[in-house]
């Protein structure tokens, strides 16, 4: 069907991934330690047209990409517009150029950057780079019909020049949508975003597309879910001294999980299903759920069950319908203790860090033009980071490893220690991820809980309408434990420390579980990046 068929329809103008590229101009001259090379989009389908050109620093593998449109023929109502969807530039400005503008003569190896003007209703949304002075042919790229466009902002610096005149000097940033999330419909071009002193700014003149297909054509299907699934799916490590492992829900719930509710004092018997949840409602700390008050039926289910545990999968649109997001949501009944590192030293904690459930994910990302693992998102406590699918440790085929954190959870794309706090300083929160004998597939023990874009076709469970907590709001005196450590240190460390501690989450500070998957911001709007 739609989905992985090399194009994506977005209503008036169809969109065709680019991944072969000839070469422009390098930045090497400018700085041979970190070369950035700006590409041309080559072997291009008939009736497609360019938008812009794509760059990206040497030192990675050519794994990118840029959109080429044709129109469809198709004019949309809501449009109301008898404009052509695409149009060619008027003109190009010249934004900046490597050759200093006093040197007469045309040397090798330079790099000049223009700016398409485009027709009045019109946005372009990339720009173009030339080897010569010379300006491109008008016909050798296109400009967008603004309400096909949509904003989109800077993301990451690639490459930048100085110069002791600010009108010389340069910044290239890859470039993403505003409106992204699930119900976003941004979607990114690939190309790139420019600042220089000629520019003034123009920068806030480069766009991207927007999807107006409701229909969303490119996503995949259950049977492709599966399929993806199947194929792409990670397997968890859990670290071999782990003692509080994740479990399924419906284990937790029927080994003893109590529903509480604010004024009454006894919990009540989860059934297996969540049935008797409270469903709906937002978090407003009126209902919750906690482990039983027997010590050893308390202990028994904090050290949870691997053999019962799966991961619970939320499909969803990503960047406008041409990207598919696998959010893979993993359940623990108990987030262990955390433990602090000040230099070589190592403190356990004895309390803060605790708190009953705790819901951790990592999200993968599916390029709905081919079908290809683009990358992966790793949730770690309040951040996360993004990782491209050819820097990713892997098991089996295409089948990637997340490193999970001994009694936080969180994940990691490789093993290793990793500071919350300052790994600079050699002080913050320890997190530990390596490998061993405890794993979790989850290309086989999955199940897949919501996909809101394939109306009636997945049954969500009940406990997925919980928006409460799953662990009950405890505060204790974290200070004194802190204050005895800051204390124990010497003096040139305590401030640092003091103010490390200060920009903690406050979850460290007394136990209060977490929120289920469905009230976490992700849910609907994009991983934090």
């Amino acid at each position: 069907q739609g989905f992985a068929s090399g194009v994506v329809n977005l209503g008036e103008i169809e969109v065709f991934k680019v991944t072969r590229f000839e070469f422009i101009w390098s930045s090497a001259i400018l700085d041979p330690n970190k070369p950035v090379i700006f590409y041309k989009p080559v072997e291009i389908p008939n009736s497609f047209h360019i938008l812009g050109h794509y760059c990206q620093p040497s030192d990675k593998p050519l794994r990118g990409f840029v959109l080429v449109a044709k129109e469809t023929g198709t004019r949309l109502p809501e449009t109301n517009e008898e404009k052509s969807p695409l149009r060619n530039p008027l003109d190009f400005k010249l934004v900046w150029s490597s050759n200093p503008p006093d040197n007469l003569e045309i040397s090798s190896g330079c790099g000049y950057f223009w700016l398409p003007e485009p027709p009045e209703g019109y946005k372009a949304v990339g720009y173009f780079v030339t080897e010569k002075p010379d300006k491109p042919e008008l016909d050798e790229m296109c400009c967008v019909r603004a309400d096909l466009t949509d904003k989109c902002e800077p993301y990451r610096v690639i490459f930048a020049v100085g110069s002791r005149n600010p009108e010389f000097s340069l910044q290239v940033w890859s470039s993403r949508p505003c409106d992204r999330g699930m119900l976003g419909k941004g979607v990114s071009v690939g190309t790139f975003l420019c600042s220089s002193g000629l520019s003034n700014g123009e920068e806030d003149h480069i766009a991207c597309l927007k999807n107006l297909n409701p229909l969303l054509p490119s996503m995949p299907n259950l049977q492709q879910i599966h399929a993806l699934i199947n194929h792409y799916g990670p397997t968890v490590f859990f670290h071999p001294d782990e003692i509080y492992l994740p479990s399924s829900v419906d284990w937790f719930f029927n080994h003893g999980a109590l529903l509480y509710q604010k004024g009454v004092p006894k919990g009540e018997v989860i059934d297996e299903a969540g049935s008797n949840l409270p469903c709906g409602g937002s978090n407003d700390g009126e209902f919750w759920i906690d482990l039983p008050s027997y010590n050893d039926l308390r202990d028994f289910l904090k050290h949870g069950d691997l053999k019962s545990a799966k991961l619970y999968v939320h499909v969803k649109p990503a960047l406008g319908g041409t990207f598919t997001d696998i959010a893979m949501w993993i359940f623990a009944p108990f987030n262990g203790p955390a433990t602090l590192k000040i230099g070589i030293k190592n403190i356990p904690l004895s309390k803060i860090g605790e708190h009953v459930g705790d819901w951790e994910h990592f999200t993968l990302r599916i390029c709905n033009f081919a079908g290809e693992l683009y990358s992966i998102y790793f949730s770690q406590h309040s951040g996360g980071e993004w990782v491209d699918a050819f820097d990713l440790d892997y098991i089996d085929g295409n089948k990637a490893i997340v490193y999970s954190s001994k009694c936080g959870h969180a994940s990691y794309p490789h093993p290793g220690t990793y500071i919350q706090g300052s790994s600079k300083l050699g002080l913050g929160i320890r997190n530990d991820a390596v490998r061993s004998n405890f794993s979790l597939d989850s290309s086989i023990h999955y199940e897949v809980v919501a996909a809101e874009y394939l109306e009636n076709v997945v049954d969500e469970p009940n406990w997925l309408q919980f928006m409460r907590k799953w662990g009950p709001k405890i505060v204790y005196d974290s200070k004194t434990e802190l204050d005895k450590i800051i204390n124990a240190l010497p003096r040139m460390l305590q401030h640092s420390m003091r103010n490390l501690f200060d920009k903690f989450p406050v979850e460290l500070y007394g136990e209060d579980g977490p929120t289920g998957p469905k009230e976490k911001n992700n849910w609907i709007n994009d991983e934090r990046w």
